[in-house]
């Protein structure tokens, strides 16, 4: 079986960086998970600023050059370009899904993943060209 191309959403980035709940334990035990196969994870640029919006907030440069600096080692960080742009509207024109959750599904369906993993389960099950699988946190199998 060879590798895994999985992309996370911006919440589980934040539960795994900032939380100490169940949630957090859980996207802990799935990017072991993933380690211990050899997956590739994935996000893009707007999951990067979704998770520096907090500590920019609060004025805490230093934790956002971590933040960018964990994301930069551990996962690869997607673009969203033309090509990206093209699948965002094909994603929004075919859908009710909301313009924050269509550039991450456009940036991930571009990249060709084989699983989304997200907290958000109105994105569960549904159908993105370039995306085999979209499912929940909770769902994921480990």
């Amino acid at each position: 079986m060879g590798m895994s191309r999985i992309f996370w959403d911006s919440n589980l980035f934040i539960y795994f960086l900032e939380g100490n709940d169940a949630r957090s334990a859980a996207t802990k035990k799935l990017r072991k998970s993933m380690l211990d196969r050899g997956d590739q994870l994935l996000t893009s640029t707007l999951a990067v600023g979704e998770i520096l919006v907090k500590p920019t907030a609060k004025g805490d440069h230093a934790l956002c050059r971590l933040y960018e600096d964990v994301l930069g080692r551990t996962a690869v960080i997607l673009p969203f370009d033309l090509k990206a742009a093209r699948r965002y509207a094909a994603v929004r024109s075919a859908t009710s899904i909301k313009g924050p959750d269509a550039v991450q599904l456009a940036c991930a369906g571009e990249a060709g993943v084989d699983l989304f993993v997200t907290n958000d389960k109105r994105l569960q099950g549904k159908r993105v060209e370039g995306i085999q699988f979209i499912v929940a946190l909770d769902q994921v199998p480990i």
